[in-house]
Formats: structure tokens, C-alpha cells, sequence
């Protein structure tokens, strides 16, 4: 049965990752099943280089949606899919977009009655761009939040239409945070569709004067300085790289793109770590080639 036969809003979900698995599912749970799910193609995965489905995927198929892979989306009424066909917009209301990772054309949003809901791990206007998660722990944020927003032909710059804060916590690492800004997204947009599909919200334009901006981090993002680094654990405080700043490096890069530095020669990923006495003492360390193991 689809969604609007059932009288629930009809979306299509554009997701994922990991973060949109959980969004999704949590909206499957309330009953606010999507039309379809458009995620992007299956991909080598881990070191063997299997070819994996991506978590949105594997969630929808186990619910029958139907699930939608193009390699671009291009810009018509229509997505093609390959076997499965196309997916014809013209009879959507709007799209749900949650860490799908490609960007949606602006002639595709536009077919959307409605348009297209943004679901941004971020307080917006701070933290636009690809890593608003990891740019709030390195930037020592105490309170991030999700932010439900309508997309346009700028990165993250469309009109909000709700907000919700959250606490960091001297804990919370990328995937511990991202794990609770999904599902802070979920709620908020369970709370959101049924209204947002009645015309019932008015949505706020963005505050320029707070915006700022996140990009990709590189593998050269994550290295620590060995110098660096014994000072850190001997609690010194360095113009580049003191303990604080350290740690919350490894809470923020890991597992991607990762943090490390060089010892004995050797590559030396730092998994784990922590701020004891105003020193960085080391956790959980892996040399290249080897397991990860307990300092």
C-alpha cells in the first residue's frame, strides 16, 4: 500500500549512511513509510573489498520499499534506476534528504510539490558543509543540535523549518554523537511531516551573519605531530597541539579519516585517548599491520 493510499505523507527518503538507517527506521516504526528510498549504488567495503549494500538499503528491502540506486541523479522528472525502471517524481509531495551523499539537482527539488527536507546535524547557520559532527567536537562546542531545512541550490543555506539543541558531552566521539543526532533527527521530523504536509509550518530564512562553514577532512587532517604528542602527554600546553585540542581530534576523526602520528619509523594510529591531570594519556593505540591494542 503506498503511503498516500494509507493518508500519510507521500516522500521519497534520500539516505545512506549509517545516520539515515536510523532516521528511517525510526520513521518506519511511526508509520511514516516513504514511497521509496533513493540511496547511492552498492560499494566495495573493508579490507577484503566486498561489495556491501549501504545501511539504508538493507533497512527498506527488509520493510519492501522500493529502494532506487542511480550513480547521478539527473536533472528531469524522473530518476533512472537501471532493472528497476524510473521513479516518477510528479506524484511526490516533498523529499526527506538525511547524509545521502550526492547533491540534489535544483530541477529535481523543485519537482517535489512541496519541495525537499534537509535533515543537517547542526545547529544551521553554524556548521554548513560535509563534517558539521566532527567540526563541533574539534571546535569544543558544548550544545550542537539537527536542524530540518528546505533545500535549494545553495549547500545548506535554505529556510529552517525546526531546530532542536543537544549536549555534547566530554564523552561523545563522531559516532556516539552521530548515533544521538540521528535519532534526535528521527523525532524531529515525526513531530515535523504530518504538519510540514499540511501547510502548517512557515519557514524562517537563515541569519547570514552566523554562518559558517565545514569541509572534508583528509588523511593529512588526522596526523599529530610526534613532537606534538610526547608534550601533550607530559601536559604541556603547545601554540598547535595541546592535550585539549589533541584529544578532541581523536574524538572527532576517528574512524575516518583517523588520527596518527609516526613512532619509531612506524605508523601509529591513536584509536582512544584521554585528558587526566591536564596530561593526554593513551588508550587504545593500532601500528599499521597490526590489532588495535590497550595502553
Amino acid at each position: 500500500m503506498s503511503s498516500k493510499k494509507a493518508g500519510r505523507p507521500n516522500y521519497v527518503f534520500f539516505g545512506t549512511p549509517d545516520f539515515a538507517a536510523i532516521i528511517l527506521d525510526k520513521l518506519i516504526k511511526a508509520g511514516l513509510l516513504p514511497a521509496a528510498v533513493v540511496c547511492n549504488p552498492d560499494r566495495p567495503a573493508g579490507r577484503k573489498k566486498i561489495v556491501t549494500p549501504p545501511p539504508a538499503k538493507v533497512l527498506a528491502e527488509e520493510h519492501k520499499i522500493k529502494v532506487y540506486q542511480p550513480e547521478s541523479l539527473e536533472i528531469r522528472n524522473s530518476l533512472p534506476i537501471g532493472k528497476a525502471g524510473k521513479l516518477e517524481l510528479g506524484d511526490i509531495d516533498f523529499g526527506v534528504v538525511a547524509s545521502y551523499g550526492k547533491i540534489i539537482p535544483e530541477n529535481i527539488i523543485r519537482t517535489f510539490k512541496l519541495g525537499a527536507i534537509g535533515v543537517h546535524p547542526s545547529l544551521l547557520p553554524r556548521h554548513r558543509g560535509a563534517s558539521p559532527i566532527q567540526s563541533a567536537i574539534l571546535a569544543g562546542d558544548e550544545v550542537t543540535g539537527v536542524t530540518l531545512y528546505l533545500l535549494d541550490e545553495k549547500m545548506d543555506q535554505g529556510a529552517i523549518i525546526t531546530g532542536q539543541e543537544l549536549t555534547i558531552t566530554n564523552d561523545d566521539n563522531y559516532e556516539t554523537l552521530s548515533r544521538r543526532l540521528a535519532n534526535l533527527g528521527a523525532e524531529l521530523l515525526i513531530e515535523t511531516l504530518p504538519k510540514f504536509a499540511r501547510g502548517e509550518i512557515r519557514p524562517q530564512v537563515q541569519n547570514e551573519d552566523y554562518a559558517t562553514y565545514t569541509g572534508k577532512f583528509k588523511t593529512e587532517d588526522g596526523f599529530v605531530d610526534p613532537e606534538d604528542l610526547r608534550a601533550a602527554q607530559d601536559g604541556a600546553s603547545l601554540e598547535k597541539d595541546d592535550p585539549v585540542v589533541i584529544e578532541r581530534k581523536i574524538r572527532a576523526l576517528n574512524p575516518e579519516p583517523g588520527v596518527w602520528t609516526l613512532k619509531e619509523g612506524k605508523r601509529m594510529k591513536i584509536l582512544e585517548a584521554e585528558i587526566r591531570d591536564g596530561k593526554l594519556k593513551l588508550k587504545k593505540i593500532q601500528f599499521e599491520g597490526k590489532k588495535p591494542q590497550t595502553c
